[in-house]
């Protein structure tokens, strides 16, 4: 990767953090898998994310940072087509790290809808925001960019911890998870362990539907009024407190489901039991992978992982939920986080959480104990890729599929015939 690139993709996810290169754990001998290349080797340009439509196999879309959301359209015969470029309406994307996620609607074959999550530069101001397109009524591989209809945009920092990641939940509503923004400038640091602020340091779910009985959000500068409406259970609904303060309900951002993160890059809902699982990126001492709980805080600022924060003396009423695994700075330094393995091929990795560290290019995978925490005992390297940024499962059989913002083909985990010969 040419190294001018490096320093921005730093930004990308781990804005903050100290870059020294941490001492790294032995490796075995042979690592159970490896990270090859698949469909064909067609070549992405720093790709972020693998997304498939609702009920669809054979057609697979990559996000691209620099603004592009390409599409294969028929893995049988792999090539690359550009399905959506946002660059195309004037957006500057080279210094605003770009679209980070997309999500089809639930009813995509029947309404042809799908939303980005990205950040741009409108002038010099960078920008997050969260949009809903249309397909082309002409052709099925193409997006109509005018479509666009924002529902999000707000102004944020220049160093990144935007998220985030979309994704429709069990329950039909739209998560996205929010980084914390930029905590050198006021906005996003007055907003750190607030309800009523802005949009950071949180997980959204909200109805793009506007089903009967949801409820409009509150007024925001940030909010598109009549783009979606806010789930009436959500956590934070008619709240008059939070962390033991008083709050006043019309200022509250009811979208929250979920508040106290620094930069959760990635979530993932587990279809065996509905958790909703987070890689929430650390600062200067520790990462975290949490399970997500409606109403939650995960503690950042006051916290790092399972260890005091930068921020010092929390309320009295404060109630932080701890992660199920925090690792520091001699083993990683950019947490991302990836899903609970269901797929047919590796019964070795059933129920088990994969995940990776940017930074030092390893892949893990954790074994679950219920609701609580886990030992090392239970993490085991499986693998190595150089700057993971994604997971996704193949739909038609469960393999693990990876980004890597090295760029170059996806890449899939498969079985190391030197670690099977040597057991």
């Amino acid at each position: 990767m040419p190294s001018a690139i490096r320093p921005t993709l730093a930004l990308l996810l781990f804005a903050g953090i100290a870059l020294a290169k941490p001492a790294r754990l032995a490796a075995a001998a042979a690592e159970p898998y490896l990270a090859v290349p698949t469909y064909g080797g067609v070549k992405f340009e720093q790709p972020v994310q693998v997304v498939f439509a609702p009920g669809e196999t054979r057609r697979v879309f990559v996000v691209e940072r620099e603004g592009v959301i390409a599409v294969i359209p028929d893995i049988a015969h792999p090539k690359r087509e550009v399905f959506l470029d946002l660059n195309r309406r004037g957006r500057s994307f080279n210094r605003a790290h770009g679209p980070l996620s997309m999500a089809f609607h639930p009813r995509f074959a029947e309404n042809g809808l799908f939303y980005v999550w990205f950040s741009t530069m409108d002038g010099t101001q960078r920008s997050n925001r969260l949009a809903r397109f249309h397909v082309s009524a002409a052709h099925p591989n193409a997006a109509d960019l005018s479509s666009e209809l924002p529902m999000i945009s707000q102004p944020t920092g220049p160093g990144g911890h935007d998220g985030g990641q979309l994704l429709f939940g069990p329950d039909g509503y739209l998560y996205l998870s929010l980084g914390d923004g930029d905590e050198h400038l006021r906005e996003p640091a007055l907003t750190h362990q607030r309800i009523d602020r802005s949009f950071f340091g949180a997980i959204l779910r909200i109805d793009v539907d506007r089903k009967p009985g949801s409820l409009p959000p509150n007024p925001h500068p940030a909010v598109h009024p009549g783009t979606y409406s806010v789930p009436p259970d959500n956590p934070f609904v008619g709240a008059t407190a939070f962390n033991g303060l008083p709050v006043a309900p019309g200022a509250v951002r009811t979208e929250f489901w979920a508040v106290g993160f620094r930069n959760p890059w990635r979530i993932a809902f587990d279809p065996a039991d509905g958790r909703l699982w987070c890689g929430d990126v650390g600062l200067h001492l520790h990462e975290e992978v949490d399970t997500v709980v409606r109403g939650g805080n995960y503690g950042w600022n006051y916290r790092e992982g399972m260890f005091p924060g930068q921020r010092s003396n929390p309320p009295p009423g404060a109630h932080f939920l701890g992660p199920v695994w925090d690792y520091d700075h001699s083993i990683g330094i950019c947490v991302i986080g990836g899903f609970v393995y269901h797929g047919r091929n590796d019964p070795d990795l059933a129920g088990r959480y994969l995940f990776a560290d940017y930074g030092v290019g390893k892949i893990w995978a954790l074994e679950p104990d219920g609701d609580k925490p886990v030992t090392a005992a239970r993490v085991k390297e499986i693998a190595t890729a150089p700057n993971v940024v994604a997971f996704t499962p193949d739909p038609a059989n469960g393999d693990v599929l990876l980004a890597s913002l090295a760029g170059g083909p996806i890449l899939r985990l498969v079985p190391n015939p030197a670690a099977k010969a040597a057991r």
